[in-house]
């Protein structure tokens, strides 16, 4: 566990949030206590590598409910880990097919739950490793002219130079001349890789 894994807990029961606090703070967490999930909300900050430690029944918005803002709503795909007073098997279903680490049933025992968290931060630091992956390939689509972009979706959808150019309305020694920096922009050395991170960047074909 690093120490900079952040572990937001919220439940409405006090004592569930000071016994848990307590239980990680022990084991080196950095721990954010919330009674309220709307409090919650506004204060979670997605940046903050770690990952939500939710009740499932809770009143005005339950842990299903957050786990849909987390993971769509606000796009951040912080992990959540579910602990619940009364697990039932379509909760829980519907729980791990939205993406939840684990479905915990109260009272939590110590080691599921430290496991559940040692998953949850591999998962955060593997989701942190995509993002900004993808944060690198997009500045490097940036750098692209306008028709360097164009080269760059008709390459992509596996247009031969002569195919581009006539669609472009120009010669095929241009669109190579294009195609070559656009590909040196990029870092990619073949079609391949090319395909590769315009699938991974979703970029239009």
């Amino acid at each position: 566990m690093t120490d900079m894994f952040t572990v937001y807990l919220v439940d409405d029961d006090p004592g569930v949030l000071k016994s848990l606090s307590r239980l990680l703070r022990a084991k080196g967490y950095d721990v954010k206590p919330y009674s309220s999930p709307q409090v919650f909300l506004e204060e979670h900050d997605e940046a903050i590598p770690g990952c939500a430690v939710l009740d499932v029944s809770m009143p005005d918005l339950d842990g299903l409910e957050i786990q849909d803002v987390l993971t769509t709503a606000s796009g951040s795909h912080r992990p959540v880990v579910f602990v619940t007073g009364k697990g039932d098997i379509p909760t829980s279903v519907r729980a791990m097919k939205a993406g939840a680490v684990d479905f915990l049933t109260k009272p939590v025992k110590d080691q599921d739950l430290f496991e559940a968290l040692s998953r949850a931060e591999a998962m955060d630091a593997e989701l942190r490793r995509l993002r900004s992956e993808l944060d690198v390939m997009r500045a490097k689509v940036r750098t692209l002219t306008p028709r360097e972009r164009e080269v760059l979706t008709h390459v992509v959808a596996g247009r031969l130079n002569k195919q581009i150019a006539g669609e472009l309305g120009t010669v095929e020694k241009t669109i190579k001349v294009h195609r070559s920096r656009m590909m040196e922009k990029l870092g990619v050395r073949t079609v391949a890789d090319l395909v590769r991170m315009a699938e991974k960047l979703k970029l239009s074909r």
